[in-house]
């Protein structure tokens, strides 16, 4: 059995994306540990899902920006600070729409298969959060930080 090695320009790409990518996704680590802590929190409180949601995702909204700019697209210059951060924000207002939408869609269904629909909410969030990461990357990726080489 032969294996196919890909070389050049191509393979060099691939390494910088896969890296960048798994930048991306340290990143959404410590944003999403944030969103679901306050989540968690703000639901204690009493909020609604969709208003906790939306606060606790805004908050990951600024330190994966923070943190994507500061070190997954560090080479990414050449559109100043403020339209790198509307971009970002545009991207993950979608995000945010798509999690909302997510969620509200999942919750109920997953509350009754785990016999506990207050707690529906986590288990949503999670596949929310699993097609959100997808959503911003590659957004992110091909208009936020297209310079990056």
């Amino acid at each position: 059995m032969t294996k196919t090695v890909v070389a050049g320009p191509l393979a060099k790409f691939q390494a910088a994306e896969r890296v960048l990518f798994l930048r991306f996704l340290a990143v959404g680590v410590s944003s999403t540990i944030i969103d679901f802590a306050l989540l968690t929190f703000l639901k204690r409180f009493g909020l609604s899902t969709l208003v906790a949601n939306t606060i606790s995702y805004s908050a990951g909204i600024v330190n994966g920006f923070v943190w994507n700019y500061l070190w997954t697209f560090a080479d990414s210059r050449s559109k100043n600070f403020w339209q790198q951060f509307a971009q970002f924000a545009l991207i993950s207002l979608a995000g945010l729409l798509l999690s909302n939408f997510l969620i509200l869609l999942l919750e109920i269904p997953l509350g009754r298969m785990l016999s506990k629909p207050e707690m529906g909410y986590l288990p949503a969030k999670v596949v929310a959060t699993g097609v959100v990461v997808i959503w911003n990357f590659i957004a992110n990726r091909v208009w936020t930080f297209n310079d990056v080489e």
